[in-house]
């Protein structure tokens, strides 16, 4: 019975364990959940071994108890028919057999005793066992739907935790891009594109002075051939 009831412990036992717990801790939750799971289903294999075990020798001890409930009732009719016997002996006058048949049915009497003595011891014991097998088969369906329970969890923290992974990626890729960062490459490139822009301005800022500078030179020129007519006119009026 100790032994049974030890089952029933490890049974129970394994399955009220703490799932959540151990997804917290979980360094490599895909690696340690698949491991959990190996692990869980070998002791549901190794708990409903030992569970057939007790059924079958609860059923063994059924098929006895209902062997001892039919002896009862064999010997309660030989007793019956060895007293029968008797009596009809007694009546022909023929005592001394009358009295062998009357020992036979007691005889038949002790045993149809012994037997119910046996049937009543059992009846307790059986019952426990009834009960005890009820337990262990109600322990096992927990564990059945605790493993499930695991597999679910398993699949659901994994394809987080990948989404996590993706996201995180998404994130980095983004962060070394940022044009809001002096130290990037993309930032470094658009620093050079304004200095180029920079320079292209200035170059032409510079080639439009200088265009206006000969305009003015020419201006200067046509002014002096005007001055140097009229003195020439003032000459000649002398």
């Amino acid at each position: 019975m100790a032994e049974k009831q030890s089952i029933l412990g490890r049974i129970t036992q394994l399955a009220k364990a703490n799932i959540n717990a151990l997804l917290d801790r979980a360094e490599d939750p895909e690696k340690m959940l698949d491991q959990m799971i190996r692990d869980y289903t070998n002791s549901i294999a190794e708990a409903e071994s030992a569970v057939a075990q007790t059924i079958g020798n609860l059923r063994l001890a059924e098929k006895d108890h209902e062997e001892d409930v039919a002896e009862v009732k064999q010997w309660g009719e030989k007793a019956a028919a060895a007293s029968a016997k008797a009596d009809e002996l007694r009546k022909g006058g023929d005592d001394a057999a009358a009295d062998k048949f009357d020992n036979l049915a007691k005889v038949a009497l002790a045993k149809q005793l012994s037997a119910e003595k046996e049937v009543a011891s059992a009846e307790p014991m059986l019952q426990s066992q009834r009960e005890l097998a009820e337990k262990l088969k109600a322990g096992i369906n927990q564990m059945r739907d605790k493993l499930e329970d695991l597999k679910g969890k398993r699949d659901e923290l994994v394809a987080r935790q990948k989404t996590a992974a993706a996201q995180n990626m998404v994130q980095d890729a983004v962060s070394k891009i940022s044009v809001l960062d002096p130290t990037t490459e993309l930032s470094r490139f658009e620093e050079r594109v304004r200095k180029e822009e920079a320079m292209a301005m200035g170059r032409s800022e510079l080639a439009a002075d200088s265009l206006e500078s000969q305009f003015a030179e020419l201006e200067n020129a046509g002014d002096d051939a005007e001055i140097a007519a009229r003195f020439a006119a003032l000459k000649k009026q002398d």
